[in-house]
């Protein structure tokens, strides 16, 4: 009995040492990227490393392993975001990287991560090319594309007779994959794209740009950027008087921080598609208002795919026994995702998190009824509507 008990307890102790040694340097390494002081701040920033911490809070308890946070801004500087990830991965162990809300950081990252055998989870970043024809099998999408933001936007409007077009886009891959994306919808739908203009990233004076959309005549004036460029884009557009002269403004990509900034009287009646909204229902709801304890504010769609793709990817990481990045992003497709973000979500081959988007419009200023109460939802779009499908999208890993 004495030999029996030693040769049991030797083989704990070896188990226990091989399921140990299976998590690389003895710690899961999770890294937050994204803009900490610039134009994006607000949409993601200090509230992606606060979301992503209440993700790793809530699986701690269970989790076979240390676990570790660490973050970064990348001004919104291609070579600054792939020199801080370069870093991350080959000298400070960094396992994923997740955030980027910057197209161009976001495909270096996810060529890097490539090389690297890790993983990168990106959320507000739109060129399709990242599930396209630039996917690879450690990288993921968690939030949107420019195809999802334009399609049913574009498609919905040009039937109402809204038949031109003018583009005023940001000037990097986002802005350059709306344009497209956007461009196809109006044609599809049998309207006409008559201009596009683009202009810098974080700039502040839209001028020149509203008086060529202006000068086209055209029914719509679509604003192809986000966070701060977007408002005070449709703060300049009002003060040109492009609504009041008959213009139409789209906004496919629009966060409730943007709303916010601009304020209902100005925001009151845009329409958009999004992910996520924190107000939608009984558990988007008591979530949110944890993070709000936490951050001060209410989350935006970035916040809650933060949380929800950092707490997936742990939870992939428990499943595989390991944090090797072939195992993990196995899981993380074989494994639904369920959580306050998105219910019965499947990770597709291409990296595609496949979810509802819903179509929402802003409320004006007497139908909001308690602070952030900002969002109609007016309906919702099926995700193998949503989004293109693998093998549309270009992704050579689509089978």
């Amino acid at each position: 009995m004495g030999k029996l008990r030693l040769l049991l307890l030797c083989g704990v102790m070896v188990f226990g040492s091989y399921a140990h040694a299976q998590i690389s340097n003895d710690v899961v390494k999770i890294g937050v990227i994204n803009d900490m002081d610039g134009p994006y701040s607000e949409l993601s920033g200090k509230g992606s490393v606060i979301a992503a911490q209440m993700a790793i809070d809530e699986l701690k308890p269970q989790f076979p392993g240390r676990i570790e946070l660490v973050s970064a801004g990348h001004q919104l500087k291609p070579d600054v975001g792939a020199g801080i990830i370069r870093r991350w991965f080959d000298t400070e162990n960094v396992d994923v990287a997740v955030d980027f809300v910057h197209s161009g950081i976001a495909l270096a990252a996810q060529e890097l991560a490539k090389s690297r055998n890790r993983i990168v989870i990106a959320t507000a970043v739109g060129t399709t090319d990242f599930t396209g024809k630039a996917c690879t099998a450690t990288s993921a999408s968690w939030l949107y594309d420019t195809y999802a933001l334009s399609n049913g936007l574009v498609t919905s409007m040009v039937q109402k007779k809204l038949d031109t077009w003018f583009i005023v886009a940001v000037d990097y891959a986002f802005g350059q994959s709306m344009t497209n994306d956007a461009t196809k919808a109006v044609e599809a739908a049998g309207g006409k794209v008559v201009g596009v203009v683009r202009h810098p990233l974080n700039t502040s004076d839209f001028a020149s740009y509203l008086v060529q959309a202006q000068a086209s005549g055209a029914k719509v004036v679509l604003l192809a950027s986000g966070g701060a460029d977007l408002v005070n884009a449709i703060k300049q557009s009002k003060e040109f008087g492009l609504t009041a002269r008959g213009q139409v403004l789209a906004t496919p990509l629009m966060f409730i921080t943007d709303v916010r900034s601009l304020g209902l009287q100005i925001a009151q009646g845009l329409s958009f598609t999004t992910p996520f909204y924190w107000d939608r229902d009984d558990e988007t709801r008591e979530w949110s208002t944890r993070f709000q304890k936490l951050h001060g504010t209410p989350p935006t769609m970035v916040h809650a795919a933060i949380y929800s793709s950092v707490r997936h990817y742990l939870t992939a990481v428990k499943a595989a026994g390991t944090d090797e990045a072939g195992a993990v992003m196995k899981k993380m497709r074989e494994i639904p995702v369920n959580d306050a973000y998105v219910k019965n979500g499947i990770l597709r081959e291409d990296g595609r998190l496949l979810h509802p988007m819903y179509l929402v419009e802003v409320k004006k200023p007497d139908e909001s009824k308690y602070p952030w109460d900002f969002y109609t939802i007016k309906g919702s779009v099926a995700p193998e509507q949503a989004f293109l499908s693998a093998k549309d999208g270009g992704c050579p890993l689509a089978k």
